[in-house]
């Protein structure tokens, strides 16, 4: 058997790319599950997995290796199933834009409520600097003042003027990144910009619905010049939770987490409990408003979510 790592995943085939740089079609062979639960695609990009090559230089992918992490999601098809996005990164950037199209902030909440559970760094990329007026400026200085606060690096960028890419090639340089955002906030062509040569497909906004059409429709490994690799993914419209517990939404906040310590109940979902550390900061404005609502609804989600599950199951 040969070991390599996972470059390209189209659902059925995966692109297994060997150390002596030959890429192979691949197929899996066997049922391969992430914690007894159900996965659309069990092989990411970015596995280190063993294949047995076959005469025409196809492959079978007979094993995973052990996951240094991933990051997965609820299937965008399949309910009750999860979706593996990519596996053994070193940090996620995750792109937004303040206009065209317009900011959906909860969105970056729910982005980090996804890869905070494996303790992975994520930049949060403002893109299209150059639509921005006067007031879009202002909010994008507010949530970098919110996100900065609590330990990530935020970024403004444009692909027209150019700002900020040098930034984002230090951040990128010698890491594996796993690249992601909603559609239409302009991904491709900042990867695009970074390196020429990938060529990634891009395009406009819909002028009839203001939103970002789909463009990446696999997630795909590219190496880069300066150093390091991204995986970029297909853009993502909504984020929902069924494969989580309400805990791990209280436990995945990170402020509200750190503050948990000193609240009086060890379980303490910070609503409505006496005593509450995350309470008072937030009466004192220690800690973001706009995220403390977005985890409430997140939290009224999962929980309601959990109760269906129950209900049915009697």
């Amino acid at each position: 058997m040969k070991e390599g790592v996972v470059v390209k995943s189209t659902g059925s085939w995966y692109q297994v790319n060997l150390p002596d740089g030959k890429k192979h079609e691949c197929r899996i062979m066997g049922k391969f599950r992430l914690n007894g639960k159900k996965l659309t695609n069990p092989v990411a990009v970015g596995d280190r997995v063993k294949i047995i090559l076959e005469a025409d230089d196809r492959g079978l992918i007979k094993e995973i290796l052990p996951r240094q992490n991933y990051v997965v999601r609820q299937s965008p098809r399949k309910k009750h199933f999860l979706h593996l996005l990519a596996s053994n990164i070193d940090q996620a950037v995750l792109f937004m834009t303040i206009v065209h199209p317009n900011l959906k902030q909860g969105f970056i909440d729910r982005f980090l409520l996804m890869v905070e559970p494996h303790n992975i760094p994520t930049t949060i990329v403002f893109n299209k600097a150059d639509l921005y007026d006067e007031d879009a400026l202002l909010a994008y200085e507010y949530l970098k003042a919110v996100y900065e606060a609590i330990g990530y690096t935020v970024l403004l960028t444009s692909a027209v003027t150019k700002q900020g890419i040098d930034e984002l090639k230090i951040i990128l340089k010698d890491k594996i990144t796993l690249i992601s955002g909603q559609s239409g906030v302009g991904k491709s062509t900042i990867a695009n910009c970074l390196q020429p040569h990938l060529e990634l497909r891009t395009e406009e906004i819909s002028d009839y619905s203001g939103k970002g059409q789909h463009t990446t429709t696999f997630a795909e490994m590219h190496s880069l010049d300066f150093g390091g690799f991204v995986i970029d993914t297909p853009g993502i419209k909504t984020l929902a939770f069924t494969n989580l517990e309400p805990m791990d939404v209280v436990h995945n906040f990170r402020e509200l987490f750190v503050l948990s310590k000193d609240c009086k109940f060890h379980d303490c979902t910070h609503r409505q409990e006496p005593k509450c550390a995350v309470k008072e900061a937030l009466e004192e404005g220690a800690i973001s408003d706009l995220r403390y609502t977005n985890y409430l609804k997140i939290l009224q989600e999962v929980e309601e979510q959990n109760s269906w599950e129950r209900h049915k199951d009697m």
